[in-house]
């Protein structure tokens, strides 16, 4: 009973992930599925779909980790997550924006792995509210 439950919950919350326009932070999914499983299944289930490579995680300025689904390439080779997120100062939103790609520049003998790249500021929704 336990594993139906679990495999109903992990398909949950990756639609839930997976339909949303904006990363989700813990607590967000776990408001949105307050009958469906407790909050350390969903630790576990975000952490099984993260080490899937089905969503990934990302960390905001204020510290908050908020989760937003993988989009595999159509030819199946290997995705990276080394895209720029951007945060909203003002409604807390996240969103990826993969089609920015982050540039810097490093000293020699250095080799990236992996990039946490996070812009902040006003969301196009909130440039618009204050702009009226």
């Amino acid at each position: 009973m336990k594993t139906t439950r679990n495999t109903t919950a992990k398909s949950a919350i990756l639609e839930l992930i997976k339909n949303s326009e904006v990363a989700l932070s813990h607590a967000e999914i776990q408001k949105m599925n307050q009958e469906l499983c407790d909050r350390v299944t969903i630790y576990r289930i975000l952490d099984r779909l993260v080490n899937e490579d089905v969503i990934h995680k990302i960390a905001t300025p204020e510290g908050t980790i908020k989760y937003a689904a993988c989009h595999h390439s159509h030819d199946h080779h290997q995705h990276t997550h080394n895209h720029v997120h951007f945060s909203c100062e003002k409604c807390q939103s996240v969103t990826c924006l993969d089609s920015v790609e982050p540039s810097f520049k490093l000293p020699d003998n250095y080799l990236v792995k992996e990039v946490n790249f996070t812009l902040s500021g006003l969301c196009p929704s909130c440039v618009k509210i204050i702009s009226k």
